[in-house]
């Protein structure tokens, strides 16, 4: 699966201590079970209406209907606290583990799988946010607060108790709390999403790596372009096309590769492991 050129790049990187850096998306959470945004589960239904989630993630709909916004979101946040990390996390640790300060991952994962497979926050960006925290929905403080402990799993979705609804308020000001992620219409930014830092672990690394992402929002766009600028290697994972695709064929510098993430990360992890051994 990984050819020779590959195995060179990465051996380059290993003898001049560049970075070796792990873009990924929803694909790689799938196979905990956990749905994509983008794929045929990415929906919500709250009593006659069908939101997608396109739709129901953004500051706009919480700004009018914060409850509707909420109930998605604690949903979701029942079925991540269920997963556990499959094998391509538990790859993705075994590689930062070998490669120490060469390793990069940046993550559009929210459902914290890189957390509890035991990837560290210090290599780890998290450029979609993080549903372990929740934030003020108005600004008034930039403190982070846990998740609150709502399982809507398995009642009727449409209700929330006044007592939940009480967990739902900034400790701070009172006003509505918002989960700690990325909206669709907003933008990135350093403080909450780490994209300066993305860009330029971007400029640092000598192979990228992207997986299981359909590079549909503009920050994974910009660190495979800057890869490519400041000549690394891309190498893309998938069991679709992404718009990174049709250019990374044509692109000395890119390689695409059919597969899911964890047979790749699995002979990935083991590649290294030898590479480093012969150095």
């Amino acid at each position: 699966m990984i050819d020779e050129r590959i195995k060179s790049k990465i051996k380059e990187c290993l003898l001049e201590e560049k970075k070796i850096t792990f873009l990924v998306g929803a694909g790689i959470s799938a196979e905990s079970d956990i749905p994509t945004f983008r794929g045929k589960d990415g929906f919500w239904v709250s009593g006659s209406k069908n939101y997608k989630a396109q739709e129901i993630g953004t500051y706009r709909m919480f700004s009018i209907a914060s409850y509707e916004v909420w109930k998605w979101y604690l949903y979701r946040k029942s079925l991540t606290e269920k997963a556990r990390p499959n094998q391509s996390h538990l790859m993705l640790k075994e590689i930062e583990d070998l490669l120490q300060d060469s390793f990069i991952l940046i993550s559009q994962n929210v459902d914290s799988l890189h957390k509890r497979a035991g990837n560290t926050d210090k290599r780890t960006y998290l450029i979609h946010g993080d549903m372990d925290y929740v934030r003020c929905g108005d600004g008034c403080t930039d403190n982070l607060f846990p998740f609150p402990e709502i399982d809507l799993e398995n009642r009727d979705k449409d209700v929330l108790t006044a007592e939940e609804i009480n967990l739902l308020k900034c400790p701070e000001c009172g006003q509505d709390l918002r989960p700690h992620v990325l909206w669709f219409d907003e933008t990135y930014n350093e403080k909450y999403y780490k994209s300066e830092s993305s860009l330029k672990a971007a400029r640092e690394t000598g192979v990228l790596f992207v997986l299981g992402t359909s590079g549909a929002t503009n920050l994974p766009q910009q660190i495979v372009e800057r890869v490519l600028y400041y000549g690394g290697t891309v190498v893309e994972v998938n069991t679709d096309d992404s718009v990174f695709t049709e250019n990374l064929r044509d692109e000395g510098s890119g390689f695409v590769i059919k597969s899911k993430s964890s047979p790749f990360l699995t002979e990935l992890n083991d590649l290294i492991s030898d590479l480093k051994t012969g150095i």
